[in-house]
């Protein structure tokens, strides 16, 4: 099984929109027969997150995680096909999926607890991509999750891309806070005071400029929506 990731970018995204990708669109979505999907929208429970940053126009407003037995494959180019037909422009991309820390499962539908920010990373042009990947995979993971208030963590290492002209991306992240980090940076970061914040703040930013995910990266507060779970139909 494949995993594809399909970022929607659209401008005039809004929550009826956000509805309506999780609700209609969701269930043509699942029509496809896709062994798994998960829908992450950024809408007003999230949208006004301190945490945001926005590189690409339009902006993204919905990254979506397709399972599938062919990433070249009907499924994917029908997925593809539909939400292009709701998104100003959409990017697709084949990753592989790591997880250092397992988000806990919900009921299939129902949103999950808290913010799921989703960053999309670009690997600096000075780092080969051995080095770029130890810095983030062995060196940054451990250093995100003791300085964060993390409580699901999903790293995708993009292959390649699947659709022309999508945006030049190295990783897609996802990790998961508590509903107080969309306002609160102590929240955010799990830190007990000032300083406890201001330390964690500095620890994460010296780690995250090792690989050149302090710059020209995108980070998206979204609403994360499990409609179907690979996981758990294969395991």
């Amino acid at each position: 099984m494949e995993k594809v990731i399909l970022v929607s970018q659209c401008a005039a995204a809004d929550d009826a929109w956000c509805a309506r990708l999780r609700g209609p669109v969701a269930a043509e979505l699942l029509d496809l027969g896709l062994p798994g999907l998960t829908i992450n929208v950024k809408d007003a429970a999230v949208r006004d997150s301190l945490m945001t940053l926005t590189t690409l126009n339009p902006p993204v407003a919905a990254v979506l995680s397709l399972w599938t037995d062919q990433h070249y494959g009907a499924q994917v180019a029908a997925a593809v096909e539909l939400l292009a037909g709701e998104s100003d422009a959409v990017a697709g991309y084949l990753v592989t999926e790591s997880v250092p820390l397992r988000a806990p499962e919900v009921e299939l539908g129902s949103r999950t607890p808290g913010l799921a920010n989703v960053a999309l990373l670009r690997r600096p042009p000075e780092l080969d991509e051995p080095t770029w990947r130890t810095r983030w995979h062995r060196d940054h993971t451990p250093v995100a999750i003791e300085t964060q208030a993390t409580f699901g963590y999903t790293q995708n290492a993009v292959v390649r891309a699947l659709t022309p002209d999508a945006p030049a991306v190295a990783a897609i992240v996802e990790e998961l806070f508590p509903a107080d980090a969309v306002t609160d940076l102590k929240a955010f970061f799990g830190a007990a005071d000032d300083a406890d914040l201001a330390a964690r703040i500095d620890r994460m930013v010296a780690s995250t400029a090792r690989f050149g995910a302090n710059r020209n990266v995108d980070t998206v507060p979204t609403s994360r929506y499990v409609l179907r779970s690979a996981v758990r139909a294969t395991g």
